[in-house]
């Protein structure tokens, strides 16, 4: 299954990990979106970063995480529900060049909101961007919010994107003094296309040869998320009679753009007078 997380446990070590790859996922969500080589790179790794973020939530739910920042890319966002659905989308400047993350991103904050569904306010955390990579953002975070060591490597292209993470347990250092050091060794050594082109299995058994892996039944990540006229017109509505009319005047067409699930809405004279009339008709919609 190419588009794939699939959590391991090290049974001697007390060290766990994730391991996932985006394929079709992937080329879907950046259909359409025409992003610089660079937004895509670092979309991809962020991505990746929340999708393995979402599978090792102690509550699940849904979690969204957004980088904001003064360079280049001024925003990312991607959205992951518990279902391992995805959505994300990057705000960026014209002409942007390969950089370093940091030199692309700027100063700025990491965000993380998780809606539990059993509890009645998401949970929010943020924090200034620490690191000159994403993996390095991510490992700061976890490092301050949970007090524990993580490692995160990342790869990213336009055909996929694709993420290992590995996590230091309380009693690790009781199993092996060293075996954290070890793994954090040997994980350091995997090169972006063997994580764009390996299956998690395959992963592992190239980086950790001589180490006992016990690995759990993998989950598929989706992008699934159908046109929703209904949520637009209700926008519109919400927004009043005058100010769209006097939209629609001075453009001809109302196009919304639902950057998040990469959706079109367009809506002409005859649809904007049925809406405002309460008549029962959806309106026009383009990818």
């Amino acid at each position: 299954m190419s588009d794939s997380v699939r959590r391991f446990l090290f049974d001697d070590l007390d060290i766990r990990g994730t391991v996932l790859r985006l394929d079709t996922v992937w080329q879907r969500l950046m259909s359409g979106r025409a992003y610089p080589a660079p937004v895509v790179d670092l979309l991809g790794q962020m991505t990746a970063t929340t999708a393995l973020l979402a599978d090792n939530l102690k509550y699940p739910g849904r979690l969204t995480v957004q980088l904001h920042g003064d360079g280049p890319i001024s925003r990312l966002v991607i959205d992951c529900s518990q279902q391992l659905n995805l959505r994300c989308m990057a705000h960026h400047a014209e002409g942007i060049t390969a950089a370093s993350a940091a030199d692309l991103l700027g100063h700025g904050r990491l965000l993380l909101s998780l809606d539990i569904p059993e509890q009645r306010q998401p949970y929010q955390s943020i924090v200034p961007l620490e690191g000159k990579t994403v993996a390095e953002v991510f490992e700061h975070y976890l490092r301050r919010s949970e007090q524990v060591a993580s490692r995160f490597f990342l790869a990213a292209s336009p055909s996929g994107a694709a993420g290992l993470y590995v996590q230091k347990m309380p009693a690790t250092d009781q199993r092996d003094a060293d075996g954290w050091a070890r793994i954090e060794a040997l994980a350091s050594t995997v090169k972006p296309e063997e994580l764009l082109g390996l299956s998690g299995e395959e992963l592992l058994i190239r980086l950790f040869p001589e180490e006992t892996v016990r690995l759990f039944e993998a989950r598929a990540p989706t992008h699934d998320y159908p046109l929703n006229p209904e949520m637009v017109c209700n926008m519109l509505l919400s927004l009043g009679r005058e100010d769209v009319y006097a939209n629609l005047r001075k453009n001809g067409v109302i196009v919304v753009h639902d950057e998040l699930s990469n959706h079109k809405y367009r809506f002409v004279k005859d649809d904007i007078d049925r809406l405002f009339s309460r008549t029962p008709e959806t309106p026009k919609s383009v990818h």
